[in-house]
């Protein structure tokens, strides 16, 4: 049984949102904990990691809640960065690697950093005959996209392999449809992307969006 890899004081960004391996994720980042941060990551050509806050705001405000995360989140690996304007940078990133944090700091000037085990990548397991509409209704509802706005970055062309493939599928419509933070961390959190499918399967069915 091989050991997991780990990461020393790898930056956080903690955010009310859940970022899936393989999802595309745009951040406008302002404020100075993190301008440094994203530069020297880019710099490095380095991660740093996305957790999904429990409780306080994405920008830090005078009086406000001290910031508490979950325990796992998702690697983030810069693919563009632009400078629009100073004090501001741009991002577009793209999920990794999930990981759960052993140990965390908060640094002087606000900066969160962890170290991390990363945890191991789904299995590629083939989409089921039941399951099936589940992917055909997500084609669909992608190609919707890409036709409504087709210089979007975040707009997906998916190949044959990720529609066949129960957690490429599973995270998309994580990423897509309007549930729970609290339950896009849950099915983030799962370690089998077949019952992840199936519990996505069943709120599309509940929703109508893909028949049964």
């Amino acid at each position: 049984m091989t050991q997991p890899l780990t990461l020393s004081s790898l930056p956080l960004f903690p955010l009310n949102s859940v970022l899936f391996p393989g999802g595309v994720l745009v951040l406008r980042v302002f404020e100075v904990r993190y301008l440094d941060m994203v530069r020297k990551c880019h710099h490095a050509g380095a991660p740093f990691g996305i957790v999904a806050l429990t409780q306080g705001n994405e920008v830090r405000h005078a009086g406000a809640p001290d910031e508490r995360f979950h325990d796992t989140g998702t690697l983030a690996v810069i693919e563009k960065i632009d400078n629009p304007q100073p004090g501001l940078i741009t991002l577009l990133c793209r999920g990794s690697q999930r990981f759960r944090i052993t140990q965390r700091s908060h640094l002087p000037h606000g900066l969160w950093v962890a170290d991390v085990e990363q945890l191991a990548a789904d299995l590629s397991v083939p989409i089921p005959e039941d399951l099936l509409p589940t992917a055909t209704t997500l084609a669909q509802v992608l190609a919707s996209l890409r036709e409504r706005d087709t210089d979007a970055a975040t707009t997906i062309t998916p190949t044959p392999a990720q529609l066949a493939d129960c957690g490429w599928v599973a995270n998309r419509w994580c990423e897509l449809l309007p549930i729970p933070l609290k339950l896009k961390q849950q099915l983030m959190e799962l370690d089998n992307p077949l019952v992840r499918l199936e519990l996505v399967g069943d709120v599309l069915e509940r929703t109508g969006i893909a028949p049964p």
